[in-house]
C-alpha cells in the first residue's frame, strides 16, 4: 500500500485543481471551509502542514459547498426545502417529519451530469493511486459550519465507510447531502441560530484505513478541562463501535508535556474496555460486526509505544491549531501504520472558563442503584423515563431523566430536553457521553444494568461529582453547588498546598491556586483500586482463602507477574495526582495502614497480627524494614521509583509515617536505598510525619536524615493529650488549639528552622479556626495543607493573618 500522505495520482491523471465540484484535501487549508466545511479543510491543513512531522493521513479529495448547491438547483429542492421548513416552523408539521420529507428527496436526485463526472474522474485518480480500478474509501459529510471552535456538529450529518466503486460512491454522496437534515442537525442549527439554507455541505471521498484499531484522541481532560492530559480511547475494528455503544473503549491518559522525551513513559492510566465485538470491513464495500478473540478482549488495543507516538502525534496537532483538539485516528490491519482520520478543534472544556471553579457536593448519603461512567461534573435530581427507542419520545417531559440501553443522533431532540442521561452501554466517547457534555448535563455511560434496575416515573439522583464515576441513587437527594471567583483569591506567602488521595479527584482541583500537594495518602489507591494486600501478590501461593484467591485471579488478569498489578496500578495513580501539580512539590506518604486495615485487603487476613491497639502498633515506618513486610515495602519503592524515574515526576516527594526513633529512620532510609530510593540520587527529598513526641524532642536529630516535616495534627493532639482520636467520650478534649499541642508545633519549626529544614501541616484546623492559622503564621509555618474544598476559605485566612502579623 502506499503512502497516503503521498499525491493520489500522477499529474496527467489527476483532475485539474480548479475544478469547481471536487477539491483534493492537498490543495486545501483551513482558509477554505467555506468551501469545503472544516472536517475536509482540516484534513487538508494537516496533509499541507503536517506532512513533515511525521503525521500520517489517507489522501482523498472533497466536493464543494458550490457542489451541493449545484445539486439543489438540479433538482429544484431549494424551494421544497424552504416549503417544509416554513411548515416547521409555523407547527404545521413535525421535527420527525419535516427532517424525513427533505431527506428523501435529496435522496431521489440526481447529480448534473458535468459534476457527477468530475467525482468519477477524481475516484478514478485516487484508485488508480492504489493500483486499483475501484479502491475502498470512506465518505464522510463536512458542513460549512461544522467543527468550529465554539461549535459543535458531531454526529448530525453521516459517514459512509468501506465504499467501493462510481455508483456506490455517488449515492453516498447523495445521502450526506441529505444528512444534512437530519433531525438532530436541524434541532441544532435552529437552537444555535444558523440559517439552515446558509449553510452547505461538502463531501470528504478518502482511502479507507482498513483499520485493525480506531478511536479518538483528545488533546485536553474531557471531564476536567486540566490541559496538560491527553486521553485517548481505542477499540478493536473501526470506530463505528465505539460511536454507537456496542462496546466500552480502553482509555488512556498521559501526561503530554512529557511526551517528546523518549526516555519517559508518562501514562498516567490504562484502562481496559469490555470489548466483546468489533465492526470490520469486510472487504466488498461495506461492514459487518463479529466478536473479538479471548486475546483481544484480555489484553489492551494499544501498545504503551502506539499509546505515545499517538500523543505525540496529538500535541503537534494542537500545537498547530493553537487549541486543544478532537482527533479520530486509526491503525491500518495490513502495515501496522497509524493514521489520523479527522482532527477538530474540542468544543466542550475548551470554551470554560478559566478564573472560575464550580463544584458541587452531596450534602445526604445514599446507596446507589447503578453506577457507570460519570460524565459532566455535576449533580441533579429528576424523574426518570425508561425508553427502548426514539419512538416513545411522546412520553418524555422536559428536564426528565433519560434511562436508555444507548443512543445515537436520532436522539437529539430527547437528549436535549433531558435533565440527566443513564446508558446500559458506551463509553466516555459514545454518543450520549459526547453530547450529554456538550448539553452540559451529568450523564451516567455504560451501567450494564440500568434499564432493568431503574423504572419509569421513578425519583432519581445522579451525582458525577468528585469521582471519574456516576452514581444513580433512590430519591431526591440533598445537595449544594459553588461557584469560585479564582482571581479573587488572595495570594498568601505562606505555602497553601492540597491533602489528596483519590488520583481522579486531583484532576477536578487543578484549577486551584495552590503549590503543590502536602499530603497524597497511597493508601486511597491500595484500598480502593489495588484493594490487594501486596505479600498476597508477592506470595500468592501462600493465599489459602479460596475466594481471595479467585479473586486476585480476576483483578490481575492479563499480568504474568501479581506483583507488577500493585506496581503499575500505585505508579500511575502517584504519577496522576503528581501530573496535576508539576512542577509543584507532590509529598507523597509511604503506606500507613493499621494492621486492622491491612487485614481487610483481600488476600490480608493471613499476613497481619491480631493487635489490640493497632492505633499504636505495628504500622507506618516500623513495617518498612521488618523480615515479615519489607517483600511488601519494596513494591511501594518501586512504584515510586517508576513515578520518578520512568515517568518523569521528580516533583514526587517521599514521606514516610509514623518514625518513632532516628535509629529507625535510618533503617527505613537504608530499606529505602536498597530499593533505588537513595535521598539525594536523582534529587530525591525525603521526609518524615511529625506526629509523635519524640519527632519533635528529637528534631534535630530527625533534621539530620529528613529534607523536611510534615506535622500530623490527629496523631500528635492524641499521643500529646493522651486522648485517644477515636473515643466518643472524650471528643470533647480532643482539639489540635490545646496550648500543649501548639507548643509542641511552635518547638518544632523553630527546631526545624535553625537545621534549615521547612515544616509544614496537614489537617482542617487552619480552615475551621481562623485564630488557628493565625498561630501558624505567626510561628513561621512554611506550608499549610488542607483538603480542596477548604482552600478558599484557609487562604482569606492566612491572607489576614499575614496582614495582622505583618
Amino acid at each position: 500500500m502506499p503512502d497516503a500522505t503521498t499525491p493520489s495520482a500522477p499529474d496527467a491523471a489527476t483532475p485539474p485543481k480548479t475544478a469547481s465540484a471536487i477539491r483534493w484535501f492537498e490543495t486545501l487549508d483551513n482558509e477554505d471551509i467555506p468551501l469545503v466545511g472544516g472536517k475536509n479543510a482540516s484534513l487538508g491543513e494537516m496533509i499541507g502542514a503536517l506532512k513533515d512531522s511525521g503525521i500520517r493521513v489517507p489522501d482523498g479529495f472533497a466536493t464543494t459547498a458550490d457542489t451541493y448547491r449545484r445539486f439543489l438547483e438540479a433538482n429544484d429542492l431549494t424551494e421544497h426545502i424552504q416549503a417544509e421548513l416554513e411548515a416547521w416552523a409555523a407547527g404545521e408539521k413535525p421535527l420527525n417529519e419535516t427532517g424525513t420529507a427533505i431527506r428523501t428527496r435529496i435522496r431521489q436526485g440526481s447529480f448534473p451530469e458535468d459534476v457527477a463526472e468530475e467525482i468519477r474522474e477524481a475516484y478514478r485518480s485516487l484508485s488508480a493511486a492504489y493500483d486499483t480500478d475501484a479502491t475502498d474509501v470512506a465518505v464522510r459529510s463536512s458542513a460549512t459550519a461544522e467543527d468550529l471552535p465554539d461549535a459543535s456538529f458531531a454526529g448530525q450529518q453521516e459517514s459512509y465507510l468501506d465504499v467501493r466503486g462510481i455508483p456506490a460512491v455517488l449515492t453516498a454522496c447523495k445521502r450526506c447531502f441529505a444528512s444534512l437534515f437530519t433531525d438532530r442537525a436541524l434541532g441544532y442549527r435552529e437552537k444555535q441560530g444558523f440559517d439552515h439554507l446558509d449553510v452547505a455541505l461538502s463531501v470528504g471521498i478518502q482511502k479507507m484505513v482498513r483499520a485493525d484499531k480506531s478511536g479518538v484522541l483528545f488533546t485536553i481532560d474531557t471531564e476536567t478541562g486540566f490541559p496538560d492530559t491527553s486521553v485517548i480511547n481505542a477499540a478493536y475494528g473501526l470506530g463505528e463501535s465505539v460511536v454507537k455503544g456496542i462496546v466500552n473503549p480502553d482509555q488512556y491518559t498521559v501526561y503530554t508535556p512529557f511526551v517528546e522525551d523518549e526516555t519517559l513513559s508518562p501514562i498516567l492510566e490504562k484502562t481496559r474496555g469490555d470489548q466483546a465485538q468489533k465492526i470490520v470491513s469486510t472487504g466488498e464495500g461495506g461492514t459487518t460486526t463479529m466478536p473479538t478473540s479471548d486475546d483481544e478482549q484480555s489484553g489492551f488495543v494499544l501498545s504503551n509505544e502506539e499509546i505515545l507516538a499517538l500523543t505525540r502525534w496529538g500535541k503537534i496537532i494542537e500545537e498547530h491549531y493553537d487549541r486543544p483538539m478532537d482527533v479520530e485516528w486509526a491503525r491500518d490491519r495490513d502495515s501496522g501504520e497509524l493514521f489520523v482520520v479527522q482532527a477538530r478543534p474540542e468544543t466542550v472544556q475548551s470554551q470554560q472558563a478559566a478564573g472560575t471553579l464550580r463544584t458541587y457536593r452531596l450534602t445526604e448519603d445514599g446507596s446507589p442503584l447503578v453506577t457507570g461512567v460519570g460524565i459532566g461534573k455535576s449533580i441533579v435530581s429528576g424523574t426518570t423515563r425508561v425508553l427502548d427507542s426514539v419512538d416513545e419520545a411522546e412520553r418524555f417531559e422536559d428536564g426528565d431523566i433519560l434511562v436508555t440501553e444507548m443512543t445515537d443522533p436520532d436522539w437529539g431532540p430527547i437528549l436535549e430536553r433531558a435533565g440527566g442521561v443513564v446508558t446500559d452501554r458506551g463509553g466516555r466517547t459514545s454518543h450520549a457521553a459526547i453530547v450529554s457534555r456538550e448539553l452540559g448535563i451529568p450523564a451516567v455511560i455504560g451501567s450494564e444494568t440500568a434499564t432493568e434496575a431503574l423504572r419509569d416515573d421513578q425519583t432519581v439522583t445522579l451525582s458525577c461529582a468528585h469521582s471519574d464515576a456516576g452514581y444513580v441513587y433512590e430519591g431526591q437527594l440533598d445537595h449544594e453547588s459553588e461557584e469560585i471567583d479564582l482571581d479573587a483569591l488572595p495570594d498568601p506567602d505562606t505555602r497553601v498546598m492540597l491533602n489528596l488521595a483519590s488520583p481522579s479527584a486531583a484532576l477536578d482541583w487543578w484549577k486551584l491556586p495552590v503549590e503543590g500537594v502536602g499530603l497524597a495518602r497511597m493508601e486511597y489507591v491500595i484500598n480502593n483500586i489495588i484493594k490487594v494486600h501486596p505479600l498476597a501478590l508477592v506470595a500468592f501461593d501462600e493465599v489459602e482463602d479460596k475466594t481471595a484467591q479467585r479473586r486476585i485471579e480476576d483483578l490481575t488478569q492479563g499480568y504474568t507477574d501479581k506483583a507488577e498489578y500493585f506496581v503499575d496500578h500505585l505508579s500511575r495513580g502517584i504519577a496522576t495526582i503528581a501530573a496535576t501539580q508539576h512542577p509543584h512539590p507532590v509529598i507523597v506518604r509511604l503506606s500507613d495502614f493499621k494492621t486492622n486495615e491491612y487485614a481487610d485487603l483481600i488476600g490480608g487476613s493471613g499476613f497481619e497480627p491480631e493487635e489490640a491497639n493497632p492505633m499504636l502498633g505495628w504500622r507506618g515506618a516500623s513495617r518498612y524494614y521488618s523480615d515479615a513486610y519489607e517483600k511488601g515495602f519494596a513494591l511501594e519503592c518501586r512504584a515510586l521509583k517508576r513515578v520518578r524515574d520512568e515517568m518523569g515526576f521528580t516533583n514526587v516527594v517521599a514521606m514516610v509515617p509514623f518514625c518513632r526513633t532516628p535509629e529507625e529512620a535510618d533503617r527505613v532510609l537504608d530499606v529505602m536505598a536498597d530499593h533505588g530510593l537513595k535521598r539525594g540520587t536523582n534529587g530525591l527529598e525525603v521526609y518524615v510525619m511529625a506526629e509523635i513526641p519524640a519527632n519533635i524532642a528529637l528534631a534535630d536529630k530527625f533534621a539530620e536524615r529528613f529534607d523536611g516535616f510534615s506535622i500530623g495534627t490527629n496523631d500528635l493532639t492524641q499521643l500529646t493529650l493522651g486522648v485517644g482520636r477515636d473515643a466518643e467520650r472524650l471528643t470533647h478534649l480532643f482539639d489540635e488549639r490545646n496550648a500543649a499541642v501548639k507548643r509542641r508545633i511552635a518547638e518544632l519549626i523553630e527546631e526545624a528552622h535553625a537545621a534549615g529544614r521547612p515544616v509544614g501541616i496537614c489537617g482542617q484546623a487552619p480552615s475551621d479556626y481562623p485564630e488557628f492559622a493565625e498561630f501558624l503564621v505567626e510561628a513561621g509555618i512554611d506550608s499549610i495543607s488542607v483538603t480542596p474544598d477548604s482552600v478558599p476559605n484557609v487562604l482569606r485566612h492566612v491572607a489576614q493573618a499575614e496582614a495582622r502579623t505583618s
